[in-house]
Order: structure tokens, then C-alpha cells, then sequence
């Protein structure tokens, strides 16, 4: 299979699979909160197990820790800032008459970012080797099915139609492939550092599992239990990614070290 085929494949899954939320919610109409719920912690540890065993691990492999560490922090900050415009722009418009508009446009807008930034981390993720890429899809899709619920139904609320919102659901989706395959032909002309984009890929998910996805479980658990679902559900996720690493770079292509290994433009060896 073509090295640009896979990758568009699978930054397919990873968009395009955060509409089976949406998709749910059009035909059951269940309520976007009750799936979110149960969705989010699973998701949580689906990120956290990516990361601290799989991207920090292949990135450490190819550049020092000091470069990656650094790339994680960066990757950390430019999530922040995106995020601090995104709210500032939705505050300087909210006084005006089409705040309704405002508001949605921004969810719009942030949806399509936070999907740029999924194609980053899939593209970054498959130029290091095929593994690696799989499970960094699988992370991806897991935390965009809980994030596009919960889009799904603020859009909803605010007066959107359903099929509507699942159309721009759709569209924006695409912006992961469209970014993965920027990413993936940059990468294949040596003009990338893996190991550095792997840091940068790993302080994204990591801003997301732990501002945003861990803090909303905290939210939506009742204090004077330890043990709940949600407890479980994280735990969960750590773990089936965790596996997932082990069997992905156990028994997919063990041989391989990248997508471009066997062509003119190895990646790997030039690091």
C-alpha cells in the first residue's frame, strides 16, 4: 500500500470516526451528556497511555531528551495560545447581536484547529513507523468521539439543526487529513525532525487529556465515592492503548522502522 494512502486512511479514521458521536445522537437521540459522561475518562487514558508509551518513548529514540521535553513544553504553550484566542475572539464578540452566530462560528473554527493538530500528530506519528502511527490514530479517534459529542450538543442547543451540525462535523473533520498529508510530504523531503514534531504531537494530547478531558471527569463524579465507572473507564483506556502499543509494534512490521524505510527518503536513518 502506498505510504500516502495510509496515511490518508487512517487520518481519515481518526476525523472522521469522531462522527459515530454525532451519528448516535441523530438516530437514538440519546442525550449528548450521558455519552459524553462515559465517553471522556476512557478517552482520558486512551491520551495518557499514547503519550507516556508511545510517542515520549519513539521521540527519546531519535533526539535527546532535553530537545523533546522541550518540544512537549512548546507543544503545550502553542495548544494554550490557540485556545486563549479562540476565547478571547468568542469575549470580544459576545456583546454583539449576532452572538449566537459568534459563538457557534467559534466552535466551528476551534473544532477545525484542535482536527489540524490531530493530522499533525498522526502524520508525525506514521513518518517514525507504522505502529506508532496506528496506535497514535487510535488515541486520536478515541478523544475526538467524547470532544464532537460534546460539540455535537452545545451546536444543538444553540439552535442548529442535526444534520447540519453533522455536515460541518463532517467537513471540519477533513482538516485532519488535509493536515496529516501537509505534515507527511514535508516529512518526506527531510525537512522535519520527527523527533521534535513527536514532542510537539505528544504536548497536544497531553494538554487535552489533562485541561480539558481529566478536569470534565472530575467534574461530572461524585465526590464522596473513590471508586466510580468513570474511575474504571480511564483506567480502561490506559490500558487497552497500552496493549495496543505492545501488540502493534510486536506483530505489525516489526522489521520496518518507518513508512519510508524502503524508499529513497528515509526519515529514521537520517536522525
Amino acid at each position: 500500500m502506498s505510504d500516502y494512502l495510509l496515511v490518508i486512511i487512517f487520518s481519515l479514521i481518526g476525523g472522521l470516526f469522531s462522527l459515530i458521536g454525532g451519528i448516535i445522537l441523530i438516530h437514538l437521540k440519546y442525550d449528548p451528556n450521558t455519552l459524553s459522561r462515559y465517553a471522556t475518562p476512557f478517552a482520558a487514558g486512551a491520551l495518557l497511555a499514547a503519550v507516556f508509551t508511545d510517542l515520549l518513548p519513539e521521540g527519546l529514540e531519535t533526539n535527546s531528551a532535553k530537545k523533546i521535553f522541550t518540544a512537549v513544553l512548546a507543544g503545550i504553550l502553542i495548544f494554550f495560545i490557540a485556545e486563549r484566542f479562540l476565547r478571547w475572539f468568542h469575549h470580544h464578540h459576545e456583546g454583539d447581536e449576532e452572538s449566537k452566530d459568534s459563538s457557534i462560528s467559534r466552535i466551528v473554527i476551534g473544532d477545525t484547529l484542535h482536527n489540524a493538530l490531530d493530522g499533525v500528530a498522526i502524520a508525525s506519528a506514521f513518518l517514525i513507523n507504522i505502529p506508532t502511527g496506528i496506535v497514535t490514530t487510535l488515541a486520536v479517534a478515541a478523544h475526538e468521539i467524547p470532544h464532537e459529542i460534546a460539540d455535537f450538543g452545545v451546536l444543538v442547543a444553540k439552535g442548529m439543526a442535526r444534520k447540519k451540525v453533522l455536515l460541518v462535523n463532517a467537513i471540519s473533520s477533513l482538516a485532519t487529513t488535509a493536515a496529516a498529508i501537509l505534515t507527511f510530504a514535508l516529512g518526506s523531503t527531510d525537512k522535519l525532525p520527527l523527533g521534535i514534531l513527536l514532542g510537539l504531537s505528544a504536548g497536544f494530547l497531553l494538554y487535552i487529556a489533562l485541561s480539558d478531558l481529566v478536569p470534565t471527569v472530575h467534574a461530572r463524579t461524585d465526590d464522596a465515592k473513590l471508586i466510580q465507572v468513570q474511575t474504571i473507564l480511564l483506567i480502561l483506556g490506559v490500558v487497552v492503548v497500552g496493549l495496543a502499543v505492545e501488540l502493534a509494534h510486536g506483530y505489525i512490521e516489526p522489521g520496518r522502522t518507518g513508512v519510508h524505510s524502503d524508499t529513497s527518503h528515509s526519515h529514521v536513518a537520517s536522525h
